[in-house]
């Protein structure tokens, strides 16, 4: 060890890090202070590193000596008869748990649908997503912003995405949103694994029957492009295809309900700062990375050492994972001034929000235009629009974070 490394410190009797406190999942923050001041990388009494400063998380993320060393993991902390969950097994095909080379064989085949051109064509199918929910309640005074709103515009552009027709839609809005407890980092209740795997096998069934439907009449969808790479010889399974295309269905909604949502709290508690976008609409851009920033929908992404690494003067050992705490970094001092106030204002934020190195966030521009859009028609027709209630109630997930319901007044 040299003598710029230093013993990482274990967890305290009182753990500043505690996934399954409901206080904690509620509010992180002030435990992410505490840690970031007393042991910015620390081993946990729960096995792994958790890393909460932000230029030790962003270089993480990009260091090509972590990666996601997922099978081996899961096989560790679940045994190898994890693999007979089907949504475990499932997990495996995901390219957001595959290392090089085969997460870029399957990035670089999504990627396309997400190329620029394609987005902007997306803009007025958004926009008109946004109106059409607006008109819905803009006379009514009041909404639930999650459900009425959040939810179903990101739910609509991913269906459209993957070519999901109108009358299929339904079962997608209904669904409980419980699978993001996957990815926490705490143990899944035989009732969640029960739970999930049903939702799991009935979206699986649902996406067999499309691919079935796609081979005999192909679209302009990312569906069909997938079945194409594969006919050419890009030798992705039906199980591959299906794990994926749960994947992107996932990602394509659940983080951006969480961003507007959580992003459209911490604005409308802090008044001036909603007024200030009243004033200079042209702020929306730079509002939108503050939401990211502030409030972050995702909490966390995880890695393992494939070999012994030194971050921030400590060791982190081969095999052991590490937890980059996205919502930390993005409050670290060090960063970002004033890093507790929201500032629609603030200078070059470029949030950890949607991870970095061969894993960022495929779907980071959408989720921009997406948020991009919908707060400035909400600045725009609801000006007077405020809290119906100051303390909403979270859902109780750590790395997916993201309010249960938003009740909203003008």
């Amino acid at each position: 060890m040299s003598e710029q490394q230093t013993e990482a410190p274990e967890a305290p009797q009182t753990p500043m890090f505690n996934p399954f406190s409901p206080d904690f999942l509620r509010n992180p923050y002030p435990a992410f202070q505490q840690l970031r001041n007393t042991a910015p990388i620390m081993r946990t009494e729960l096995g792994f590193w958790v890393a909460s400063r932000y230029e030790d998380v962003t270089a993480i993320m990009r260091d090509k000596r972590f990666g996601k060393g997922f099978v081996e993991r899961i096989e560790r902390n679940h045994g190898v008869e994890v693999w007979d969950e089907p949504v475990y097994a499932s997990m495996r095909t995901w390219m957001l748990q595959m290392d090089p080379p085969d997460h870029g064989r399957l990035r670089g085949l999504v990627s396309r649908a997400f190329a620029p051109r394609h987005l902007t064509a997306l803009r007025p199918r958004i926009q008109q997503l946004v109106d059409d929910g607006l008109d819905a309640v803009q006379d009514k005074g009041e909404m639930e912003f999650i459900s009425q709103f959040a939810h179903p515009l990101p739910v609509h552009v991913i269906c459209d995405m993957l070519g999901i027709p109108e009358e299929d839609r339904s079962q997608f809005f209904e669904g409980s949103r419980q699978a993001g407890r996957l990815l926490d980092p705490t143990p899944l209740s035989a009732e969640e694994l029960r739970n999930i795997n049903e939702g799991h096998l009935e979206q699986a069934a649902y996406f067999k029957s499309l691919l079935d439907r796609r081979r005999q009449n192909p679209a302009d969808d990312i569906i069909t492009e997938l079945l194409s790479a594969a006919d050419d010889g890009d030798k992705l399974s039906d199980d591959e295809l299906i794990g994926n295309i749960i994947l992107l269905f996932g990602a394509g909604h659940e983080t951006t309900v969480n961003m507007l949502g959580n992003g459209l709290l911490a604005l409308l508690s802090n008044r001036e700062e909603w007024e200030k976008l009243q004033a200079d609409p042209t702020l929306v851009p730079n509002a939108v990375e503050e939401m990211l920033r502030f409030d972050s929908s995702v909490q966390l992404t995880g890695r393992t050492a494939f070999e012994d690494v030194e971050i921030g003067g400590v060791t982190i050992p081969k095999g052991e994972q590490v937890l980059s705490l996205l919502g930390a970094a993005n409050r670290d001092p060090e960063r970002f001034d004033a890093p507790e106030d929201f500032k629609v204002d603030r200078d070059n934020i470029q949030p950890a929000s949607f991870g970095g190195g061969v894993h960022h966030c495929l779907g980071a521009p959408l989720a921009r235009i997406e948020g991009e859009i919908a707060l400035a028609a909400l600045v725009k027709r609801l000006p007077n629009l405020t809290l119906a209630n100051d303390d909403p109630d979270w859902r109780l997930t750590f790395t997916l974070r993201g309010l249960m319901t938003l009740p909203l007044t003008w």
